[in-house]
């Protein structure tokens, strides 16, 4: 067991494989204060290639909240172009979890809510408890999500629920959030943990530079300036050079547990 150097608003370890992750604010509901996103990003950079890490489980401390959105104390006064920069920012830092080579899993143990609910729909996967609760109140602040929000939960959810869940700023409940497609699991609260840890143990069990390569495929799909099916067909090509397609087929065909190096 690894545990790597405290950053101020996060807590780190690496146990297994699994890089955990956990915002360390629970006095403010692990509200996203600027230090804090910072903490995210720098973390998941950290581990980018980092072999001994293959996945990553983002949580919030105590039992009340995942993160319950940004720390609006420290926006209130903002100008346009602080704001815009507040944006900027906040758009790197998810994209440097969704971009992550390693799957990382939201394991939503409370509120998610503003910036909350951005933070775990950049994440690969999502599991929350049952009293989970998600919601985009932007707007009773009379602005809008600022961290891909509006993007990313229309592609979740598709854009009618969207548009409605944004304009009204009503809460969903977890039952619903997995009906919808903005989760994947809802567990009780003492599985949370432990079913992310299961998605992941399955996930070890396969090749690294593929599971990476699904990633980068899927994203695609989303990026305006890429064709996701040319970054597929590049991707797939490129495996037939790779140690762990050798050791996938050949284990395929004698029948046993393949043994990927990563390589």
């Amino acid at each position: 067991m690894t545990t790597a150097a405290m950053p101020q608003n996060i807590l780190t370890e690496i146990k297994d494989q699994i890089f955990y992750i956990t915002i360390n604010r629970e006095d403010k509901l692990n509200a996203l204060n600027i230090q804090t996103l910072s903490d995210i990003k720098n973390a998941v950079l950290s581990i980018y290639d980092n072999a001994e890490v293959r996945g990553v489980i983002l949580t919030g401390k105590g039992t009340k909240a995942f993160a319950a959105g940004a720390d609006i104390a420290e926006f209130a006064n903002f100008n346009i172009e602080e704001g815009t920069r507040m944006s900027e920012e906040g758009h790197a830092v998810l994209r440097a979890i969704d971009n992550c080579p390693k799957p990382v899993i939201a394991a939503v143990n409370g509120f998610a809510l503003g910036g909350g609910n951005e933070l775990a729909m950049a994440c690969h996967i999502r599991v929350a408890v049952e009293k989970a609760r998600f919601g985009q109140p932007e707007v009773n602040l009379g602005i809008t999500p600022g961290y891909a929000g509006t993007q990313r939960l229309a592609q979740l959810i598709g854009k009618g629920r969207a548009l409605e869940f944004l304009m009204t700023a009503d809460m969903m409940d977890a039952q619903t959030a997995l009906n919808y497609g903005l989760v994947n699991h809802v567990v009780p609260a003492d599985q949370l943990i432990p079913k992310c840890e299961e998605i992941l143990n399955k996930i070890k069990a396969k090749a690294p530079l593929a599971i990476s390569s699904v990633i980068r495929c899927v994203n695609a799909y989303y990026e305006k300036r890429a064709d996701g099916n040319d970054v597929e067909i590049n991707e797939f090509g490129n495996f037939f050079g790779s140690q762990d397609f050798i050791e996938g087929t050949k284990a395929f065909l004698e029948k046993r547990p393949a043994n990927f190096n990563g390589q």
